[in-house]
């Protein structure tokens, strides 16, 4: 069994600065808590900004090396290597950066470490504050982690490594699938707001089956019940599909008060508050549902494919559209009037079934790749569990 160190005793602290004290007419990159991808544990998305402008977190000078622990939030686990790219950046102070000392604590298994469940349970456990659960930056220098010789921490880290890598390319052959349905969609009708096939159109509300306008759902659904009617959420929807074990339930009196937005096998759902725009169609097990306020409901007419509407809704060109009509600061939302009049081209019946053909091909082989997937992950659990208790 290796010997527990805390954090702090194994890496240093960075240089931090004020921007518009120390240099009020430069401009830095910055690495802000939303720029960290909590899936990939990298960095995506940063950019200048002036120090004029510079928020009052922005003040930790990084290195490439670094690994980035995001204190807020910790059950999300947003952590990151800083890349070569963003070295001399400055990251929020939501962040603990912790730069391993060479002599004792190799980064890539110091990383490894912090992407482990017994560092993000243990941070869970320490986290403060119920509706914005946070840690300190002294809770997790103070934590511990298994620390045996530098030798050691080399041969399981690029083991780790290995594993995570076959990981990663399971995810990007996943990303590319979803990148070929929108390809597909564009091959086959065009760009639907431009319409250059030239196909007849109508608006959203007239695709819809007869007495099952589009609509919302439940406004406050209460609280879970065991045995209750499912409803839908944004957040179970995700990639085209939904979530079925994470939906919650309500009682039968608030379904059956809201009958109207309940949901059959098919039918597709589009978020309409928050994040505006997740497109979702119901699958068989929950026939019979319903939504949320945040969610629209569109029943797909007889003469439509669900899958072409789908498509058609998961368009760049129509999501730009949608964006257009949406508003608000805090919580940014489209209304249903606007939802129901997007434009909608109306390819032949025979055309929308072969759209709808190919899409089924793509799904069968991504659920192939979400099955094989998964299984690296359980593959990598089993892993970093052996690793870090020392039986690798």
């Amino acid at each position: 069994m290796s010997t527990l160190v805390a954090i702090g005793d194994c890496t240093e602290r960075c240089t931090t600065w004020n921007p518009k004290a120390d240099d009020p007419d430069g401009e830095f990159e910055y690495i802000d808590l939303s720029s960290v991808d909590k899936d990939t544990k990298s960095i995506g998305a940063t950019g200048l900004i002036s120090a004029a402008s510079a928020p009052s977190r922005a003040r930790q000078l990084v290195r490439a090396g670094d690994i980035l622990v995001s204190t807020v939030r910790p059950n999300l686990n947003g952590v990151a290597l800083v890349p070569v790219s963003l070295a001399g950046a400055t990251a929020s102070t939501g962040f603990t950066v912790l730069r391993p000392r060479s002599e004792v604590l190799y980064g890539a298994y110091l990383f490894h470490w912090v992407k482990h469940t017994a560092f993000v349970d243990e941070m869970m456990r320490l986290a403060t504050g119920a509706s914005y659960p946070a840690v300190s930056d002294k809770i997790v220098r103070e934590s511990t982690i298994p620390l045996p010789p530098l030798a050691e921490q080399r041969r399981i880290a690029a083991i780790l490594d290995k594993a995570d890598a076959l990981r990663a390319k399971r995810r990007e052959a996943i990303t590319k699938l979803d990148q070929l349905v929108q390809s597909v969609f564009v091959e086959m009708f065009g760009n639907p707001i431009r319409n250059e096939k030239g196909y007849p159109i109508i608006f959203l509300a007239e695709a819809v089956t007869a007495g099952k306008p589009i609509t919302y759902g439940i406004l406050k659904p209460g609280p879970d019940i065991a045995d209750g009617v499912p409803y839908i959420r944004v957040v179970d929807i995700r990639d085209g599909d939904v979530l079925v074990s994470s939906v919650k339930r309500t009682s039968t009196e608030i379904a059956y008060a809201y009958r109207r937005s309940a949901v059959q096998t098919g039918d597709i759902l589009m978020s309409i508050r928050g994040h505006v725009g997740r497109i979702g169609v119901v699958p068989e097990a929950l026939e019979g549902a319903n939504i949320t306020q945040d969610t629209a409901r569109i029943s797909v007419g007889s003469f439509f494919e669900p899958t072409y509407i789908a498509g058609l809704l998961n368009a760049p060109a129509i999501q730009q559209h949608m964006r257009g009509f949406t508003r608000g600061a805090a919580v940014q939302g489209i209304n249903l009037k606007d939802v129901r009049e997007i434009p909608v081209p109306v390819p032949s019946k025979s055309e929308q079934v072969r759209y709808a053909l190919a899409i089924k091909k793509i799904a069968e082989i991504k659920r192939s790749s979400i099955r094989h997937l998964q299984k690296a992950d359980e593959m990598f659990m089993g892993l970093q569990s052996k690793a870090f208790a020392g039986t690798l």
